[in-house]
This record gives C-alpha cells, sequence and structure tokens, in this order.
C-alpha cells in the first residue's frame, strides 16, 4: 500500500513518431517519474493514403498496463494525451469503422479554399479563431464528404485519438475539450461544437460524444481489460487530452509574463489568454485558440519543429551507420554559422520523399548556399528554427496583454542545449528550458488533481519546480543573429 501522502499514476503520452508510457509519484509536493515503455507510433501508407495504426496504439497501451502489473506497481489511474486534429470514426456498434487517417496525409491540400467557397475564411476564424491549416479536423471532414468516403453513411460517432483510445480501454464515449478545440469546429466561448460549421461539413452534433473537460474521470477499465492486463479497480481519467495542453500546464512558470515553446515533432509557440483573442490582426497572423487545462485560452501558432530533424536522421541512418541527435548536434555546432536558410513551415517540408532533398532545393531555388554536409543541414534547420520563432514571438507580443520576458522551452526538445542557446541569441531574451517530460507530467498532475493530489494551476507548477532542473540560457553576442534576421527574411517564403 502507498503512504498516507503518496499516489502514483500513469500517463499514455503519444506524440506524432513515437509514444511512451510514464508512471508518476506524487508525494511530498513533488512528482517523481518513472518510465515503463517507449514505442514507435509509426504512419502506414496504404493505397497512397496515410493512416495511423490504433489497434497497434492500443496493444501498446495494454502491454504497458501489463508491465505496470507484472512488476506489482499500484496505480490510482489513467490518461492518454495526442498530437491535435486526428479522430476515429465509430458505428452504432461501437466499434471503428476504419483506421484513422493522418493528418500529414497529402488530400488536404487545398481543403481549406475548397470550403471556404461555402464559408468564408474570415467567417470560419472568427467562429473558432482556430488558426487555418489543411489538416485542421474541420478540412478532414468536409474532404471526406467530398469524397464520398464510404465511411460516412455509417458514421455514428467521432471522437478523437485520445477519447477513441480511452474508450477502447472502457467502452465509454466521450469528447474531452482540449482536443476538440484543435479541431475547427468549437465556438472558443460557449466551448460547443459550432452547427453552422457541422453543417457546412455534413456533420450534426450528435456525431460527437458529450464534452468533458481536464480532470474528468470517465469510467473504469472493462472486463476485457481487465482479463488482459489483471489489474482491477483502475479509473480512466480524461486529462488534457491534447498534448500540448498536457505540457503548457507543466510549464514551471512564477508568474504570466512569459511565452511558452512546446517543443517536439512541432513546435508550439504561444501565451495564456483569459480570453479568446480573435481580432483581423489574429486572423492576418493565423495565430489559434486553444483550450487550455485550467479554462484559459493558449494563443498560439503551429510552427514545424523536430520533424524536420527526424526526417534527415532516417534518410542519414539508412544511408550510413546509424547516427544519435547528439552526432547531429555536434556536427551542426561545427559547422560554419549562417550559411543558408529555410522556412520551417513551408508545405514542401509536410511530407516529402525525401527530406534532405526539399532542403537542399530550397536553398538553391532562393539563390543560397546549398547545404551538403549532415552538419550544414542541421545547422540551417537549427538556425532557421531560431530565426522562426524569433519571428512568431513578434507576432505574438503584438497580440498579448502583458509584456513577455522570458520564454520557457518544454518538451523533448529542451533537451537541445544548442538551439536552446540559437534560440535565446535569435529572439534577446532569457529561455529556461524544462521540463523535457513536461507533457507527461501535466497529464499525470490532472490524474492527481482529479485523486485530490493537487489543486490549482499555481500549485501544480510549484509541483514541477519542486521536481526538475531548470537550465537557463542568457543572450549572448546576439548582434550577428540581429543582422543575419534579415538574410532569413529575404529567403523566407509564406509556402
Amino acid at each position: 500500500m502507498y503512504p498516507d501522502n503518496s499516489k502514483s499514476f500513469l500517463a499514455i503520452d503519444l506524440g506524432a513518431s513515437s509514444g511512451r508510457a510514464m508512471m508518476g509519484t506524487v508525494r511530498n509536493c513533488q512528482l517523481e517519474l518513472k518510465e515503463i515503455k517507449r514505442f514507435p507510433n509509426p504512419i502506414i501508407e496504404v493505397n497512397g493514403r496515410l493512416y495511423w495504426d490504433l489497434f497497434h496504439l492500443y496493444g501498446q497501451i495494454i502491454a504497458a498496463l501489463q508491465e505496470v502489473k507484472s512488476h506489482r506497481q499500484l496505480i490510482t489511474s489513467v490518461g492518454i494525451d495526442t498530437w491535435g486534429v486526428d479522430f476515429v470514426c465509430f458505428g452504432k456498434d461501437g466499434e471503428p469503422l476504419r483506421m484513422p487517417g493522418c493528418y500529414r496525409d497529402p488530400r488536404t491540400f487545398g481543403a481549406p479554399e475548397r470550403f471556404f467557397s461555402k464559408i468564408p475564411a474570415e467567417e470560419v476564424y472568427r467562429r473558432t479563431g482556430i488558426q487555418i491549416m489543411h489538416f485542421n479536423t474541420l478540412f478532414q471532414l468536409d474532404t471526406l464528404q467530398r469524397e464520398e468516403s464510404s465511411v460516412c453513411p455509417v458514421i455514428d460517432k467521432i471522437l478523437f485519438m485520445p477519447d477513441a483510445l480511452a474508450c477502447m480501454l472502457t467502452g465509454k464515449m466521450v469528447t474531452e475539450y482540449t482536443i476538440a478545440s484543435t479541431s475547427q469546429m468549437m465556438n472558443p466561448y460557449t466551448k460547443e461544437f459550432d452547427e453552422t460549421l457541422l453543417k457546412a461539413a455534413g456533420l450534426t452534433a450528435d456525431r460527437f460524444a458529450p464534452i468533458v473537460f481536464p480532470g474528468s474521470v470517465t469510467g473504469k477499465i472493462s472486463p476485457s481489460v481487465q482479463r488482459q492486463t489483471g489489474l482491477r479497480d483502475l479509473s480512466v481519467v480524461a486529462v488534457a487530452g491534447h498534448d500540448t495542453a498536457s505540457a503548457v500546464l507543466a510549464t514551471p512558470a512564477k508568474d504570466e509574463c512569459f511565452a511558452y515553446l512546446s517543443s517536439g515533432t512541432w513546435s508550439l509557440m504561444g501565451i495564456e489568454s483569459e480570453k479568446p483573442v480573435i481580432s483581423d490582426k489574429s486572423f492576418a497572423m493565423n495565430f489559434t485558440n486553444e483550450g487550455g487545462a485550467d479554462g484559459t485560452v493558449r494563443l498560439l501558432k503551429n510552427i514545424c519543429g523536430m520533424w524536420l530533424i527526424e526526417q534527415c536522421k532516417r534518410e542519414w541512418d539508412e544511408d550510413r551507420e546509424p547516427v544519435t541527435y547528439e552526432d547531429i548536434v555536434a556536427a551542426a555546432k561545427q559547422s560554419t554559422p549562417f550559411g543558408s536558410f529555410i522556412n520551417p513551415d513551408s508545405q514542401r517540408f509536410a511530407a516529402p520523399p525525401s527530406m534532405i532533398a526539399a532542403i537542399r532545393d530550397y536553398c538553391e531555388e532562393t539563390n543560397q548556399q546549398i547545404p551538403r554536409t549532415m552538419g550544414q543541414i542541421a545547422r540551417c534547420i537549427y538556425e532557421s528554427l531560431a530565426f522562426r520563432y524569433r519571428q512568431v514571438l513578434a507576432d505574438l507580443q503584438q497580440l498579448a496583454p502583458f509584456p513577455v520576458h522570458t520564454l520557457h522551452i518544454i518538451g523533448g526538445g529542451a533537451r537541445n542545449k544548442l538551439l536552446n542557446f540559437f534560440t535565446a541569441n535569435a529572439i534577446g531574451k532569457p529561455v529556461v528550458a524544462g521540463p523535457s517530460e513536461a507533457t507527461a507530467m501535466g497529464n499525470i498532475l490532472l490524474q492527481a488533481k482529479a485523486a485530490g493530489m493537487a489543486g490549482s494551476k499555481k500549485e501544480i507548477r510549484q509541483i514541477v519546480r519542486n521536481s526538475v532542473f531548470l537550465e537557463l540560457f542568457e543572450p549572448e553576442d546576439t548582434a550577428p543573429w540581429d543582422i543575419h534576421y534579415n538574410s532569413y527574411r529575404n529567403v523566407y517564403r509564406e509556402q
């Protein structure tokens, strides 16, 4: 049994390239983390379409629960968070109708423009406050209707990825608010689905399960899961199902005058706002208003992140002896600064056959030095990301109701000291790096809140500060970064 002042919880944190199960024990206002399992989350291509393997992910969750049982670890609950926008269609029998489509599938290229023939872009943004991106759920669902997909006539419920996996554990269907807020189908003021947008996409609100908010207990694991895992009285908690919402909750900020950068496959830069920021300016800047774990709004922009390096690493691994991320950073550090730049958010980098070739083509087309070596390519990516962060932070500051004094980098990218140093120099502000496991920590602390082991956001962030080492990066020698920022802007292209 646990001492009276401690309980443990299991976080299932699924990213767009890998997943992990992390056990967290809350004791004496501190959180101790233990990795239970890591596993790949591969994108599956079938007949030219990209999908997620839903049953693979479910199997990995079951295996993680079995691992917990085999080590005689007592956990109170489990919570699941994932990337945003993707979903699973269920039939009336409660079974998935097909594998969920992947947001990187090119089928939605041009989808926003097709939808805007029914409702103008400005009105879609006014109704949702969500950044226009071709893979948003609204455009995915509208594309299914346009293609007359065989799944459309038999859809009973649409569940977002964390809710679908939780349903497979419990048999209960819910729609967690933060993950639904990424869809571009929700009103950020009422926190309900916008019926006008649903109708335009051929849908009605009853195609979605009831909305619940972070920290809600959705049910107990089903008899089937009990048989497979040997666990019995285990609750499933709807945490902040969007991984960024869980991560932002675990940002170790001491006041409100900060911006966060959740750095992983995607980089998401934003602030916390008490209310949505929806205006002509925020529309022109393409900022998004997503649901926060504590009822605030995450005013942010999605930026392509470590995806660029991950895809280059895959090619380098295939062409030579496998390289580590430490090898890549070391090579970048030795390369000549400011050789060439890219727009990390160019659509050409979404899912190219070769990321290395796409980067070289971009540099050639913009009359820059073409990066050849691993170090040159990596340095091009890291410096371009740092400049992109500066660009987005400058726009964000125009919308923020307070001055941004510090940038908190959280998530796996917080371990990249070179990029953290580049970012501090590029933005000219202090960067605080950590925790790298912010998403899992936010997930677990919401479960702890549901169990009465944590309280307000302020208390949760104090627990985080009590539990991790934070590294400060002060800006140094910013003059060359200021000079070369203009070079970056000269070759920056919107698409």
